[in-house]
Order: C-alpha cells, then structure tokens, then sequence
C-alpha cells in the first residue's frame, strides 16, 4: 500500500487531512518539529483503526528532508502522496515587518516547501506516478495590507507548484497548490487572533473534524 506523507501536522489543517487519508487505509506519516503533537495525533489514528506513523524533522532543513523520505521508503512503504501544509501566518504592516521575519516566513512556507515536493518528486519519477499537494489561502493568489511576507511565501509555493505541475504531469506525477481558505478552529487560532475570532459568527470558522470527513 502506498504511503501518505503529511508534512506540517498540527491540530488544524494537518492533522485533519493525516486522518482523513489514514481513514482512507493509508499508512500515513505524519511529519513537523512537536514530537509531542504527532505522539498524540499518531495515537488518535491508531485509536481509530488506522496507521499513524510519527517522523520529527524540520523542514527547512534540507539534510533533513532528504532523509525523511529516504527513511520513509526504507522503513513504510512508497509514498505516493505527499502533502505539504507548513506556513507561518505573519501580520503586520510593511513598515514594522522585520527583514528577518520575512525571510522566516518565506523560509517556513515556500523554501521548505520546495524542499519537500523536490524530495517527493525525486522518489515518485522513477515509479511514474504519485501525487503532491500543497495547501495554499487567498495570499496564494492575492496580496492584502499587513499580509506582505505570508502573501510572498504563498504565493511563490503556488508558483513552485505551477511549475512542478507543468514539468511533472506529463511523467505521471499530479501535482496541485489547493486553496483552503477560513479560519479553522485551534487552540491556537483562538491564542494568536482573538480579535479575529470574537468578530466571527457562531460558526464562523472551519472545524477540523469536518474537515477530516
């Protein structure tokens, strides 16, 4: 059985779409930097009848990721599906934005995703088929005031995407930048955009249990 690789796992978006394939009879690797969170996610999984497996590594790291995947041939199976979900959602206005903040972001939510659809790709050519899915928002496509360094490293992953889509589908290899746009409800969407948050209708964000359907 092909592998589903989930890179960015969290307990939004991430960890939403890890149980969703798990659900589906994947193997499932669930990939970020909280050996902690993917210890209880990858616990959820298996709770729930499925196959959750948990991989520590940072993603800008391109040592890192280079192995991850060697070890995930090696140890799971083919991965056949690779999401790539990592981002870093800074807001502020241009004039405040930290030169070295943008480049973190940049770093978090378009390099390191370069990183990981390189990887997925150079393990997939040889076997002519495969899938790579990075998760993008309205940044992807469209720039907005205080948003300057998480539209830039949207935005360039769509780009990143675009291209590997172009030159990848015709040797088989499905490559798509999905746009998954609201808020969804986290302990950590509430900690980090409270405003945000209490402007919001009673259902006003995205759950991640529905999500996972």
């Amino acid at each position: 059985t092909n592998v589903a690789l989930v890179a960015g796992v969290g307990d939004g978006l991430g960890g939403a779409v890890a149980r969703r394939f798990a659900r589906g009879g994947f193997p499932t690797v669930l990939v970020a930097r909280s050996a902690d969170r993917l210890a209880r996610i990858a616990g959820d999984i298996e709770a729930a009848g499925g196959r959750g497996i948990a991989y520590v590594a940072d993603l800008r790291d391109e040592t890192a990721v280079s192995k991850l995947f060697d070890d995930v041939e090696a140890e799971i199976g083919p991965i056949g599906v690779a999401v790539f979900n990592t981002g870093a959602n800074y807001r502020a206005s241009i004039l405040d934005t930290p030169a070295d903040m943008f480049e973190k972001v940049w770093r978090l939510g378009c390099y390191a995703g370069f990183l990981v659809g390189r990887e997925a790709a150079r393990h997939m050519a040889p076997r002519g088929q495969g899938t790579i899915i990075f998760t993008g928002a309205t940044a992807s496509v469209r720039g907005s005031s205080q948003f300057a360094a998480f539209a830039a490293a949207k935005g360039a992953l769509r780009q990143v995407a675009q291209s590997m889509a172009r030159e990848l589908g015709p040797k088989g290899i499905h490559v798509a930048s999905v746009i998954v746009d609201g808020m969804i409800d986290s302990e950590r969407v509430r900690g980090r955009f409270p405003d945000r948050v209490a402007q919001l209708p009673e259902d006003g964000m995205l759950e991640p249990a529905d999500i996972a359907e």
